[in-house]
């Protein structure tokens, strides 16, 4: 067993390596957590573009959806129902 020097250094050491570990825990929970689900795309779909063929939509990888990823259509539902006018230079002919 370690001896330790009984002082409020040792101490302040002591929570501070409990506090690492605790935060690697955390990390590596988190990590796992993030990393469920296989590749995208898949070993077998790269073999298949490999010989020619065009993925249209990639078999899902099972993973939670991204949540710093916004959809443009969740944020303006409105702006895709009406095409946007702009203000073009009139021409003029002589």
């Amino acid at each position: 067993m370690t001896k330790l020097a009984d002082t409020p250094a040792t101490e302040a050491a002591k929570k501070a390596v409990e506090a690492d570990k605790k935060a690697l825990e955390q990390s590596r929970a988190e990590y796992a957590q993030r990393s469920k689900g296989k590749p995208t795309p898949t070993q077998e779909e790269n073999d298949l573009a490999m010989c020619g063929a065009h993925i249209l939509e990639h078999e899902p990888d099972g993973s939670d959806p991204d949540p710093n990823v916004k959809s443009v259509a969740a944020d303006k539902p409105h702006a895709a129902a009406r095409p946007q006018t702009y203000q073009t230079r009139s021409h003029k002919t002589e």
